[in-house]
């Protein structure tokens, strides 16, 4: 599958990465604040996840919350039809693929790093969320531009 072309209206996009508590979900609460607030946003995981507390110290930081929302699979979305699937993770990309199939959804894969890998002080771990934000902002601020 590929990313939309410029003239393709998106109306609903899905964030998804492993297990919905980190990237995709921060992705969510990231679109929500940057893309217009006519298109329909989601984030899952495929697998059983979490919900990551540093995720809502980054997102506290930017005036962002999750609220109460706890972590989802894709599983758990039932026959959901998305314009565009945005991947996070190489395992959250093949799933995709898999999943939408012959569908006419566009899937696009940004690969962003685990910041739950890191290992140092609370500061080094929150500075590698911090940098996943930002790297997804980006993208997300790109996104809205070209369309």
């Amino acid at each position: 599958m590929s990313a939309p072309s410029p003239a393709r209206k998106v109306d609903s996009i899905l964030f998804v990465c492993g297990a919905n508590s980190i990237r995709s979900p921060m992705a969510e609460a990231i679109a929500r604040s940057v893309l217009p607030p006519s298109i329909y946003i989601a984030s899952v995981g495929v697998k059983d996840g979490e919900r990551d507390p540093f995720v809502d110290v980054i997102l506290a930081e930017q005036g962002l919350s999750l609220g109460d929302r706890k972590p989802q699979k894709w599983e758990d979305l039932g026959d959901g039809y998305f314009d565009l699937v945005i991947t996070l993770s190489p395992e959250a990309h093949h799933a995709a693929m898999s999943a939408t199939g012959a569908d006419a959804t566009a899937v696009e894969f940004w690969p962003m790093p685990d910041p739950s890998v890191v290992n140092g002080s609370r500061g080094q771990i929150l500075d590698a969320y911090r940098d996943v934000f930002r790297r997804i902002q980006t993208k997300l601020t790109e996104l809205r531009d070209r369309g």
